[in-house]
């Protein structure tokens, strides 16, 4: 009898069902056979998340989706993605569950070292630039990190990215090579799962996206046999 597939659950916390279904593919892809990919989005909620009202009511909604799947009759997943580069609710999602739980942004940061020295981020609206540099600067990456660049592209656009779009994130990522003599591309925006080939060949740098790093990096983590820790920190909240 074979074993169970390992089972990772990716959280989209915005309510876009295409760009659900677009990271679905991608986990998919990088996971390969025998792994069962599940991806979920909230029926209610920001309908993208660009600001920082609509980043806690991701982080409820990221939340609210570990426990219903660890709820839900059938095994619960092995692994969780928080599908957002903001990796809204990460710490709280951590404490709910002692499966490992990845959020793209930190999955991602951690990715671009092991391919280059330096990286930048691209990513959608500069509004979003100050929750980035957190993140940058909490994960410890503050001295990989040389650059941090907004497209102005809304996340809703990258649904299904048309050629306008594209060109400007493209552009946008060559700048930072050239520029910010960045050696890796890291995408800020989940909604940017399908274009790593695209500007990995424009570029000529490799580009990572943190739907893809995550998975991968879930995947070890389940088969490394490696969970949560639930001394101190990310002990279960009390009742």
């Amino acid at each position: 009898m074979s074993a169970d597939p390992i089972r990772i659950q990716l959280i989209n916390p915005n309510t876009s069902v295409p760009m659900t279904e677009k990271i679905r593919a991608t986990g998919q892809l990088v996971a390969g056979p025998g792994v069962s990919i599940t991806a979920v989005c909230p029926s209610k909620g920001p309908s993208s998340i660009e600001s920082h009202t609509e980043e806690i009511l991701a982080a409820q909604a990221v939340v609210e989706a570990i426990g219903e799947a660890e709820r839900a009759s059938g095994p619960s997943p092995d692994a969780h993605v928080i599908a957002c580069f903001g990796d809204p609710g990460l710490d709280a999602a951590r404490e709910t569950t002692g499966a490992p739980v990845l959020g793209i942004a930190e999955a991602a940061m951690h990715a671009a070292t092991l391919v280059g020295r330096h990286f930048s981020v691209v990513t959608t609206l500069d509004r979003t630039l100050g929750r980035a540099e957190d993140l940058v600067l909490r994960y410890g990456f503050e001295r990989a990190c040389v650059g941090l660049r907004a497209t102005e592209v809304p996340v809703l656009a990258l649904e299904e990215a048309e050629a306008d779009a594209v060109a400007v994130i493209t552009d946008s990522a060559l700048a930072a090579v050239r520029e910010d003599r960045a050696d890796v591309i890291v995408l800020g925006c989940a909604g940017m799962t399908d274009l790593c080939q695209t500007l990995a060949e424009a570029t000529g740098v490799p580009v990572i996206d943190g739907v893809a790093a995550s998975v991968g990096m879930a995947l070890g983590l389940v088969r490394m046999g490696t969970r949560t820790s639930r001394l101190r920190e990310y002990a279960p909240p009390k009742a």
